[in-house]
């Protein structure tokens, strides 16, 4: 299996994120009071940030699943 040089250049740029990713959660390890609609939430900082990425990388995920989708039956 070989792999192409623009499969090599993503996965650089994935653990190079990755690892920023790791940093930033590592450095913000205080407790934070976050407010959710009506609630009121103590947590770590790194906790938050890990939620809102996880969060973001959901949402991308679906709206790329959907634009593909699209993009497919249009061909069709």
């Amino acid at each position: 299996m070989k792999i192409e040089k623009k499969d090599k250049i993503k996965l650089v740029v994935l653990g190079v994120v990755a690892i920023l990713a790791v940093i930033i959660f590592l450095q913000n390890t205080e407790t934070v009071e976050t407010r959710i609609l009506f609630l009121t939430v103590k947590m770590s900082r790194a906790l938050l940030l890990i939620l809102t990425f996880l969060l973001g990388l959901l949402t991308g995920m679906l709206v790329a699943a959907n634009f593909l989708k699209r993009k497919k039956e249009a061909k069709a």
